[in-house]
C-alpha cells in the first residue's frame, strides 16, 4: 500500500534521483542539466508552508514518487494560485501513484486556502494530461514551441482546477 507523507530532508537524494532520470531522458521537465544535491537542498529549504513537498512511499518505506505545490507567479495577487508538480519513479508508472500524489496535492491546496491549481505538461506527456483531466482540471491553453530540448521545439499545455 502506498502512503503519502510530507517530504523530509532525508528524502532529497531519492527525490533528486527520480527527477534527474526525467531531466536526462524525458520531456516531462524542460530542465536540461541534472540537479546536484546542494541545488535540491536549497529548493527544499526555501519552500514556504503554503508550498509543501510530499512523497509517496511503498510498504518498505521507500520513496517511489514525489510532488510539490509551487507559487504560480511571484506577484502578490497570485498568492492563492499554485502549480502542481508530480514525479513517479520511472519503473512504476500506471499504478495509480501519480494520481494519489496529485489528489493529495489538491487536498492540501484546499486546506491551505489556495484558489487555483495550475497544471502544465509538454504535449508529448499524454499520461500527465490525462491525469489532470481525470481529476477535473480544465484545459486553458497551449503555448507553442516554448521549450527546446533534445533538438526540437516543444509545446506546453496548461490546465487549471478551481478549488
Amino acid at each position: 500500500m502506498v502512503q503519502i507523507r510530507p517530504a523530509t530532508e532525508s528524502d532529497l537524494p531519492t527525490i533528486g534521483t527520480i527527477f534527474n532520470h526525467y531531466v536526462a531522458g524525458s520531456t516531462c521537465t524542460f530542465q536540461i542539466e541534472p540537479e546536484g544535491a546542494e541545488c535540491r537542498r536549497k529548493w527544499f529549504t526555501e519552500r514556504s508552508p503554503a508550498h509543501p513537498v510530499t512523497v509517496a512511499v511503498d510498504e518498505a518505506g521507500e520513496v517511489i514518487g514525489w510532488a510539490a505545490l509551487s507559487p504560480w507567479k511571484g506577484r502578490c495577487a497570485y498568492v492563492h494560485s499554485v502549480e502542481a508538480s508530480v514525479y513517479v519513479r520511472h519503473d512504476l508508472h500506471r499504478r495509480g501513484i501519480g494520481r494519489l500524489l496529485l489528489e493529495d496535492l489538491i487536498r492540501r491546496a484546499r486546506e491551505l486556502g489556495h484558489r487555483t491549481v495550475v497544471g502544465g505538461a509538454c504535449t508529448e506527456q499524454a499520461g500527465s494530461l490525462a491525469l489532470q483531466k481525470k481529476l477535473g482540471f480544465t484545459p486553458v491553453g497551449c503555448f507553442r514551441q516554448v521549450g527546446y530540448k533534445f533538438g526540437r521545439w516543444l509545446d506546453v499545455a496548461y490546465a487549471q482546477l478551481i478549488l
